[in-house]
């Protein structure tokens, strides 16, 4: 065989899987449907022919938890990556002119508070301070695999002694708390905690991204912990950044250190099938025809797409492919993305905002408008009061256009992925309009200032990304479809139940978002049991 492995697919957990298994000595072969690696993390323009040279993050478009050691093991700066720090890391914009930002910095966030919800001072402080130490607790497991419910003997032993040394020392207190986290709602965590309505929705604008479910919603308290995850060079908890170059700069990073290390990237090649022969996989055929051969196959699409579409069903257990067609995934986000002639000039921006500092802005609805809107969004309805998250991404990265043009994506939840009584197709720009029109309510130059937009719906996700019903998780994130539970029981360790097939994508532990961690778990997978 010409290659060890073959991976399908080179979004960003791909790239990571491959560095890291030519690292360890294989000759790996990577597949890319699309004419560029990334998947959902890169930059491209918006409109060629209305905005040549205006580009944007198309879909993915903050970094966060990109693992910092995968940074430093693949020398992604060497290969020109470049993050800088959002500060305020979430700002957002009010119906009464009021903008509000969270800041890293304690002095500047007590000020803010004291403004706006200063009998929420204190308890604020107290909260942070107590969410930071259980993401303390949950932080080394990205890194590693998940407990394996099937291991026995020794190796249950050992999972034993790993669970004790991460939660030896926690509290009792610690132990409630992380439970509720990870079961209770957001909204009656926060309603419980604070007063101020601002505060409290200044919370929910980075707690529930790309996530099923309002806010009261039970497990939705599990992106307070989430969001305080590290990431960056630094490895610093609640880190968000802008990528200069966009999120493709990411990307392409990655195919850098990639190819020196002699992994053979093809892109524009779509895989029709993975071939299996008496319960192996032995490599793959393409969508032309090529029959390419290799003693490992790594699948980075999502389960749905890998298991009951590229694998014959009779290669699988009927009650393996049920258990892959019940994962929850109908995504609820979409995209709009902008060129401009005007950065944005929102009502009540503190004219002490630098250039950087004015790059980011949330409309977040209260909580209980986003409850309502997810429950219309369950019954294929577009919620009256749209989630659009807006990042002017040119205000930090002039390399993203041209003198005179200005680059915002925004990012639209909660939103159906099929419609009642209508299409997307019919619905695509008139989303792109009530998205226009909202913005225009707070920042009232934009509507006037658009040269381009681009519109990506649910479905497009999926047909322009290839990740099934437009999920950007690769399967909803919640208690029983996360760590042992992905992407189902007993097949949470990167295998599959088809020898020499592996998966590496969001779908498996820890899930979605530009991290890099099942990537980089499910090489060292491959390389524990494929010496």
């Amino acid at each position: 065989m010409q290659y060890d492995v073959i991976i399908i697919g080179a979004g960003h957990n791909g790239l990571t899987t491959a560095a890291y298994l030519a690292k360890g000595g294989r000759k790996v072969l990577m597949l890319e449907r699309n004419d560029t690696v990334g998947g959902c993390a890169v930059t491209e323009e918006v409109d060629a022919e209305l905005a040549p040279g205006c580009r944007v993050s198309t879909a993915s478009y903050i970094a966060s938890m990109l693992r910092p050691t995968i940074i430093k093991d693949l020398r992604l700066g060497s290969y020109g990556l470049k993050m800088v720090a959002c500060d305020p890391g979430v700002q957002a914009a009010f119906d009464d002119n009021d903008v509000v930002g969270w800041w890293s910095n304690e002095a500047k966030m007590r000020a803010e508070l004291s403004r706006v919800a200063p009998q929420d001072v204190d308890s604020f402080f107290t909260t942070e301070a107590e969410l930071k130490r259980l993401a303390a607790y949950l932080q080394p497991f990205f890194l590693e695999a998940p407990p394996d419910l099937n291991a026995k003997g020794l190796a249950k032993l050992t999972q034993a002694w790993r669970l004790y040394k991460r939660f030896g020392g926690i509290k009792s207190k610690e132990i409630s708390g992380l439970l509720r986290f990870l079961t209770g709602s957001l909204g009656e965590f926060l309603d419980q905690r604070f007063a101020s309505d601002k505060l409290k929705r200044l919370i929910l604008s980075n707690s529930l991204y790309g996530k099923h479910g309002g806010p009261y919603q039970p497990g939705t308290a599990m992106g307070l912990l989430f969001h305080l995850l590290s990431g960056g060079d630094a490895d610093q908890q609640a880190w968000q950044g802008h990528v200069i170059g966009g999120m493709g700069a990411i990307t392409q990073a990655m195919r850098g250190a990639c190819e020196d290390l002699g992994v053979t990237i093809r892109t524009g090649a779509t895989v029709k099938q993975i071939n299996v022969v008496k319960g192996t996989a032995t490599g793959v055929t393409l969508v032309d025809g090529d029959v390419l051969d290799a003693k490992l196959v790594v699948s980075n699409a999502d389960p749905k797409r890998t298991f009951l579409g590229l694998v014959n069903a009779s290669d699988l257990d009927a009650d393996f492919r049920r258990d892959v067609s019940n994962i929850r995934m109908d995504g609820p986000a979409g995209k709009v993305n902008y060129v401009l002639s005007e950065e944005p000039n929102v009502s009540g921006m503190p004219a002490d905002r630098s250039k950087a500092q004015r790059s980011l802005f949330t409309l977040i609805p209260t909580l209980q408008e986003a409850e309502d809107n997810y429950n219309a969004s369950k019954r294929g309805d577009l919620p009256d009061r749209l989630w659009v998250d807006c990042v002017v991404a040119s205000n930090v990265d002039d390399t993203l256009a041209p003198a005179g043009r200005h680059m915002m994506t925004c990012f639209v939840q909660y939103l159906p992925y099929k419609l009642r009584d209508t299409s997307w197709d019919e619905q695509r720009e008139a989303l792109g309009d009530r998205v226009t029109s909202l913005i225009g309510q707070f920042a009232p130059n934009v509507p006037g200032a658009v040269i381009a937009r681009r519109v990506i719906t649910p479905p497009d996700l999926e047909t322009q990304f290839g990740i099934t019903e437009g999920n950007i998780f690769h399967g909803d994130i919640s208690l029983d479809q996360m760590f042992f539970m992905r992407p189902v029981p007993e097949w949470s360790q990167y295998q599959t139940p088809i020898c020499g097939l592996y998966l590496c994508g969001a779908g498996t532990h820890p899930g979605g978002g530009v991290t890099g961690a099942p990537g980089y778990n499910a090489a060292h997978a491959i390389l524990r049991n494929s010496p």
